[in-house]
């Protein structure tokens, strides 16, 4: 097995800034992937990479998505890329951008029934510093009831979701060193 594919489910990076987020976090996951040599270490291109590489099913989840959530008043997802914002807001995707630096992105939205954050993040294999992993986290802290419905319903979503981007962007073959950094 090409282990540059396998995506596993990690405990929490205890570094990243997500995991620091929310003291009691309703949803909290890490997935990890090992990331070929010679590929860029700059998190906001391999985010932008893996967002872009999405499954056509994921485009169908968001937008039944979409349409159930906008009843309840939570913003859908063209909600929040075309929000007239001031000062502009940066995004990847739909996802704002909190926080950056040379190793981790840190993504999310606030909203009235939860909010979320959400890290891309390199990190050394093991001792080595030629071998790199990316490891994704989610931890999302809801408000209300509406907001525990939410996560109670997308949870197993959510992770195929990001099993999915991760592996389909792994296929496609990382962004290298260089071009993007």
């Amino acid at each position: 097995m090409d282990h540059t594919l396998a995506v596993t489910a990690v405990p929490l990076p205890p570094g990243s800034r997500a995991t620091r987020f929310y003291p009691a976090p309703n949803l909290a996951d890490a997935y990890a992937l090992r990331l070929p040599d010679g590929t860029t270490r700059n998190p906001e291109a391999l985010a932008r990479f893996m967002f872009s590489q999405q499954a056509p099913w994921v485009a169908r989840l968001l937008w039944l998505r979409d349409a159930l959530v906008s009843v309840l008043g939570i913003k859908t997802t063209r909600e929040l890329q075309n929000a007239p914002e001031s000062p502009p807001v940066r995004r990847v995707s739909f996802f704002r951008i909190y926080a950056q630096d040379a190793s981790e992105i840190l993504l999310g939205e606030d909203d009235s029934h939860l909010d979320f954050r959400l890290s891309v993040r390199c990190e050394p294999l093991g001792t080595s510093e030629r071998s790199q992993q990316l490891i994704v986290t989610t931890v999302v802290q809801c408000h209300n009831r509406i907001g525990r419905l939410y996560i109670l319903l997308i949870a197993p979503w959510h992770r195929l979701v990001v099993h999915s981007a991760m592996q389909r962007a792994a296929r496609a073959g990382w962004p290298l060193k260089g071009n993007l950094d």
